[in-house]
């Protein structure tokens, strides 16, 4: 009884939150937040990112400029009050283009992961739930298609179906695929035998039930480093092609279209490659750091 009013003597007179009462008992998601919100480095990427992302959304109204429009009496302008970040060759408004660039580069990155994670997830479910033969043929499927070097069916598929926004979105998701597959099939076979999944078997669920239902689920914390790891990745991918002359080309915008334009005039215009490169690097930077924070607070190792 003693120790027990020794306990409580540091709480009284204070308000207490059902998590202290509960003996500081928190979810794991909770954990996780609390994790990442004591990491300076995460927590500023977090900071960076929404900054940008906000900007690549809101920067064009604000700037009160058009993404096209051409003025050669204001070619090549240094930053003012006017342009923030000066203009292009053609007397385009820099920071409006800037910030379309981003929300191109952004939105191609975050629809090839969805669409890496939804096929990976559900190839990869299909191959460790079945197993057999079924595991064997589709296995064989990703080795063949993992077998051929991605940038050379990147750059057929960019022949032949063009240089548009769908055609890039195809020729970067075609294999991508095959890493998170093979990924979720290893974490699927080890909970695939857990009692959860054979009750429900047991209790007449199907197949896809069961994988959508039971098993994708528990491999979510997996799923979010790959998720983390992937966008960064595709940004910096779509920036080389453009750069290359293989993404997108002019008039589509997109960071890499900006500094393979700002290329051509760095000599006597470096401001033009700057800023859209600054951009580039500062988001490919948050969201790897970021990624390294969530890959810490989801590491169970780690947990108090």
């Amino acid at each position: 009884m003693e120790l027990t009013n020794i306990s409580f003597k540091k709480y009284r007179g204070r308000r207490l939150d059902p998590d202290q009462l509960a003996g500081h008992s928190v979810t794991y998601w909770k954990d996780v937040w609390r994790r990442i919100r004591k990491n300076p480095t995460a927590v500023l990427s977090l900071a960076a990112l929404m900054i940008i992302l906000t900007l690549s959304v809101i920067g064009p109204i604000i700037s009160g400029h058009d993404l096209s429009t051409i003025n050669p009496k204001r070619a090549n302008m240094n930053p003012s009050a006017e342009n923030w970040f000066g203009t292009d060759n053609l007397g385009r408004d820099l920071f409006t283009r800037v910030w379309y660039g981003a929300r191109a580069s952004v939105i191609v990155a975050l629809v090839c992961t969805l669409i890496q994670t939804v096929v990976g997830c559900l190839y990869g479910g299909i191959m460790a739930h079945f197993g057999g033969w079924v595991d064997e043929v589709m296995m064989r499927v990703i080795e063949l298609i993992t077998s051929m070097p991605t940038l050379l069916i990147t750059i057929l598929t960019m022949m032949v179906l063009g240089n548009g926004m769908t055609a890039l979105l195809v020729a970067m998701s075609i294999t991508s695929w095959c890493g998170t597959a093979r990924l979720i099939r290893g974490q699927i076979m080890q909970l695939r035998e857990s009692e959860y999944v054979l009750a429900a078997v047991a209790l007449g669920a199907s197949p896809f039930w069961v994988i959508l239902r039971h098993l994708i689920p528990n491999t979510f914390g997996l799923l979010m480093l790959t998720i983390a790891t992937s966008i960064p990745d595709y940004i910096f991918t779509e920036a080389g092609l453009s750069f290359l002359g293989i993404g997108l080309q002019p008039p589509n915008t997109s960071l890499g279209v900006l500094i393979s334009i700002g290329q051509q005039t760095m000599d006597f215009f470096p401001i033009q490659l700057l800023f859209p490169a600054l951009i580039l690097c500062v988001l490919v930077l948050a969201f790897n750091l970021l990624g390294d924070g969530l890959r810490d607070a989801l590491d169970p190792r780690l947990r108090q």
